[in-house]
């Protein structure tokens, strides 16, 4: 406490910008500059909006302050982390300050519209001043229902007009007030905002204002949010909380159906898991009918409804219905659902089985955060690794492939323009009606054109992506596309590896954490999300024999099924393919064709002889002859059948009869991505792998773009296996980089010699971690003593791409402000002549 501590300090931080940091650090936006301000006290007082970021709560979380020292380092905080640049998340491109809780509610609560009369209701107003002006007399309250002569940039449907219009508009005057604080290129918002709102408002205004604009915005949404959630009154009451009257009817009827189907069940005409599927069923059904009554049965103006539909709380109404409706089914603790639902709510209170029962979950949650935070923050570890050396290394790789997004195909019920942005076009995109281009190859995908692109009602678009960059080492600038951190065009030397592992690490975190909010009720659709984590965990170790595997369709056919006649519990599954295949052979000039027209003929008969020389049938068939052409074509019926043997407890998805492609699913399950990468090929396998993973995410609420997902995929992909070696050195069985040996089969080509023949493989995280180029960085990773050993033995020689074999031995990492332009170009080339100029703006705003 000594005055010249405080002299000191003030001189350091006085020019200096903060590094604020909370553990864990799960992406780049754990660790963000500040300009600091001395206070009085022991706590570090934080602005409210980057708490989503940090993940913080003001519950007595710590945090590290750091000093940058040097003058590169000062420079680089103010430059790019400063907390008012960092407004998108990395991982989806969304605004990451957009306010919540409280805010969100006085925002919502400004907003709304009352059916109670008001004070003022029904007066006219020329201008936003007037209306304030009234308020602050004391003339008209926040819900008084008001005209107002306004200048707006939207319809009476909400959408966006291409130029601002002026004219009489219903509102509030709530809704005027907010609109005070907003800049006139999104007024006038004439609409109730929840969360979701405000983070689409606050997103609107980045897009439309760009950044400095939106910082202040989102600041001041942050004070009027406080100010009338102060002023709302909002309270709770245990009278609040009204039972609904329905409640006790749904529950009786439900009551009699079990009753039913346990009569049944003693009747021996269902089986035990039949039984308890159908009470389930019942049960899940009567949660959610008795949910909608208490729903019904609210006051939509009241205080409970207000902190619910605002999204201000986290349960939303899901923990209403349990404190007024009734709990509803639990889990025991392996995760199997209990047939007995707990019938109580909260506010009649539970009876000792029931509160018994419902124990279970509650403690599940808390093992749970335990234990599945080290799984999460092990996958995230593994992700950085195989991901690290990932690094944007040129503008363009010149490939002309892409992917393609189609609207038909659902990845996880992504909308068509949210998977579209931030790409750039591989092809023209043309608007199916009129005709005309949407866009040319090489343009940027911003949001505007991504929702022009997918109002035209097109099927399919073709788009540059990670998957398909051609670069040997990281990727190309336009097949990354738009940093979605930053809303500009990616630039030369991010560490986009890294950001895709971070933007995937995260929420896995959060994933785990899930099943304790609801305090283990066990909810419909979605199963507890412990197959949540492990399920993402599979699909990236891409294991052989994922649990509860599909059977799959290993040629394209006809389906039959009947019981197996060798085993009583299983059934078997015909496919049959037949087609017709027409075998053509060219008969020369001088020959004479003995084979006659529309005869039947053997494999190994003559069709046309020469002297002592003949042509003989390949296979039996009908002959055609075609004596113009000199033909024979010889048509015959090629049948396959495969016979695949399935449980009698496995559903199966086809019906008998149906026609199926080769990689359709026979059964419920997850399928073998090592099979349809067999049957189907890559595009499947990289379709497959992403739309399953994207599921585990989106289904608890996690939104991440595609392209993080395309990056780890490109990693899991990269290798083949040598088949038939051809002229190259190398071995069958040999698995060596995908890009590597086209490059060397080009070559082979054009000097004649023969190339080699591979087939794809799909490497899990762990394997393609340990298979890279960099023996520092595999064995910094797992397996220490046995990657160092390898490589002594095998000489190896680290070329040093990545950035963790950089850091281990103190060299600055190839990112950043350490990259070097041109470090892969081979001596006396020069590097890729494209420069910069060539980039796409993408800048928003000013």
């Amino acid at each position: 406490n000594r005055p010249e501590v405080w002299e000191a300090l003030e001189s350091v931080i006085g020019d200096r910008p903060v590094l604020l940091n909370r553990a864990p650090t799960l992406h780049r936006l754990g660790i963000q500059a500040f300009e600091p301000i001395l206070i009085e006290g022991s706590a570090i007082q934080l602005h409210p909006l980057v708490t989503t970021a940090f993940n913080a709560d003001f519950d007595g979380d710590q945090m590290a302050v750091h000093v940058p020292l040097s003058q590169k380092a000062v420079q680089e905080a103010r430059d790019l982390m400063l907390a008012s640049k960092n407004l998108l998340k990395p991982a989806d491109g969304e605004p990451i300050i957009s306010p919540s809780k409280d805010m969100v509610l006085g925002v919502y609560y400004l907003s709304m519209e009352q059916k109670a009369a008001h004070k003022g209701d029904g007066r006219a107003f020329a201008d936003m001043d007037e209306v304030e002006l009234a308020y602050a007399l004391g003339q008209v309250e926040v819900h008084s229902e008001i005209k107002l002569l306004a200048k707006t940039w939207y319809d009476d449907k909400g959408k966006r007009l291409d130029k601002s219009e002026s004219r009489m508009i219903n509102t509030t005057v709530g809704r005027v007030l907010l609109n005070r604080i907003l800049p006139e290129e999104v007024q006038f918002v004439n609409k109730k905002l929840d969360k979701g709102g405000v983070k689409d408002l606050i997103a609107e205004v980045y897009e439309l204002c760009g950044q400095e604009v939106t910082t202040s915005v989102a600041d001041r949404v942050k004070s009027i949010g406080f100010e009338y959630a102060m002023k709302s009154g909002t309270t709770l009451a245990v009278a609040d909380i009204s039972i609904p009257p329905e409640r006790k009817p749904i529950i009786d009827e439900a009551l009699k159906q079990v009753e039913v189907v346990q009569r049944d069940f003693r009747r021996g005409l269902l089986t035990d898991q039949e039984k308890n599927e159908r009470e389930i069923q019942i049960w899940q059904e009567t949660t959610d009918k008795v949910g909608d009554a208490v729903k019904k049965h609210m006051d939509p103006d009241g205080n409970l409804s207000t902190m619910a539909t605002s999204g201000a709380t986290k349960g939303g109404f899901s923990t209403i219905s349990q404190l007024a409706g009734m709990r509803g089914l639990m889990a025991d603790p392996s995760g199997r659902i209990i047939p007995m639902p707990i019938r109580s709510n909260f506010r009649e209170g539970l009876t000792a089985q029931e509160y018994f029962i419902s124990t279970h979950g509650a403690r599940k949650g808390l093992a749970d955060t335990a234990l599945r935070t080290a799984d999460a923050g092990y996958l995230t570890r593994r992700l950085v690794d195989i991901a690290q050396d990932i690094i944007i290394n040129e503008y363009d790789c010149g490939t002309r492939d892409g992917v393609w997004i189609r609207r038909a195909d659902d990845v996880a019920g992504q909308k068509m323009d949210s998977r579209m942005y931030s790409r750039l076009a591989a092809d023209r995109i043309i608007h199916p009606q009129t005709g005309e281009a949407l866009a040319e190859p090489g343009d940027v995908i911003t949001h505007e054109l991504a929702r022009m692109i997918a109002a035209s009602g097109i099927a399919e678009v073709k788009l540059r992506s990670p998957l398909t960059c051609e670069l040997d080492h990281g990727i190309c600038a336009k097949c990354y596309g738009i940093d979605l951190g930053r809303g500009t065009m990616v630039d030369l030397g991010s560490a986009v590896g890294i950001v895709a592992a971070q933007s995937i690490g995260e929420p896995g975190t959060q994933l785990t954490l899930r099943t304790f909010h609801t305090g283990g009720v066990a909810s419909t659709g979605t199963t507890d999300i412990t197959t949540g984590l492990p399920r993402v965990e599979e699909i990236f170790e891409a294991r052989k024999q994922p649990k509860g595997e599909a059977a799959v369709a290993e040629i394209g056919g006809v389906i039959h099924i009947q019981q197996s006649e060798k085993y009583a519990d299983m059934r078997e599954v015909h496919i049959q393919h037949a087609e017709m295949v027409h075998d053509e052979y060219a008969i020369p000039e001088d020959w004479k064709i003995t084979a006659r027209d529309e005869s039947e003929v053997q494999a190994g008969d003559i069709l046309a002889t020469k002297d002592k020389s003949t042509i003989v049938a390949q296979h039996g068939g009908r002959v055609a002859v075609e004596k113009k052409d000199r033909k024979v074509i010889v048509s015959y019926e090629q049948r396959e059948e495969v016979i695949m043997d399935i449980p009698n407890t496995s559903r199966i998805l086809v019906r008998d009869g149906a026609r199926v492609e080769a990689g359709t699913a026979l059964t419920e399950g997850s399928l073998n991505p090592h099979r349809i990468l067999k049957i189907q090929g890559r595009d499947a396998c990289q379709m497959y792998l992403m739309t399953e993973v994207q599921k585990v995410y989106r289904s608890q609420g996690q939104n991440i773009h595609d392209k993080h997902f395309e990056v780890i995929i490109r990693k899991m992909l990269s290798k083949v296996q040598v088949t038939r070696p051809g002229d190259i050195k190398h071995l069958p069985g040999d698995v060596i980089d995908r890009l590597e040996i086209r490059k060397q089969n080009e070559q082979l080509i054009a000097e004649g010699k023969q190339p080699a023949r591979f087939s794809e493989v799909l490497l899990g995280v762990t394997k393609a971690s340990l298979s890279t180029d960099s023996f520092l960085s595999a064995s910094s990773f797992q397996h220490t003593i046995k990657v160092l050993a390898g490589a002594a033995i095998g000489s190896t020689t680290d070329p040093l791409y990545g950035l963790k074999e950089n850091v281990i031995i103190g060299k600055l990492i190839p990112a950043g402000t350490g990259f070097i332009h041109g470090r892969f170009t081979k001596p006396g080339e020069e590097p890729a002549a494209n420069s910069t100029e060539e980039m796409p703006d993408t800048t928003v705003g000013d």
